[in-house]
């Protein structure tokens, strides 16, 4: 799985290896899906503080297109666990679904 890294916050940018090291681990079950991953991480309101960490997460998947979730904590870290928590619980949804569907329409077969 490739991972890259994006934004033009310096601080964000300290965050490269980490960044890369989690969404590698949160993944791993899922990577067969997820050949390419893109982590964006901005501050919202600047210098001015705030919660206004934002991590985008952006998945793409041979199964379900494109997936993107976003998270906005008070630190980097959380932000990231955040968004990547998210992509990887909405990747589940859908194999999970996916694996129902399909057992459904071999068991109709089988009636038929």
């Amino acid at each position: 799985m490739q991972v890259f890294f994006k934004s033009r916050d310096p601080q964000a940018a300290d965050l490269l290896d980490l960044s890369q090291r989690r969404t590698r681990f949160v993944l791993r079950r899922l990577a067969w899906l997820v050949p390419q991953a893109t982590v964006r991480m901005s501050d919202v309101n600047g210098p001015r503080g705030g919660i206004d960490k934002q991590c985008q997460v952006e998945l793409k998947t041979d199964v379900a297109g494109t997936v993107v979730a976003s998270s906005v904590a008070s630190d980097w870290r959380s932000a990231l666990d955040k968004a990547l928590a998210r992509a990887a619980r909405f990747l589940l949804r859908l194999v999970r679904r996916d694996g129902e569907s399909r057992r459904l329409r071999q068991r109709a077969i089988a009636l038929d």
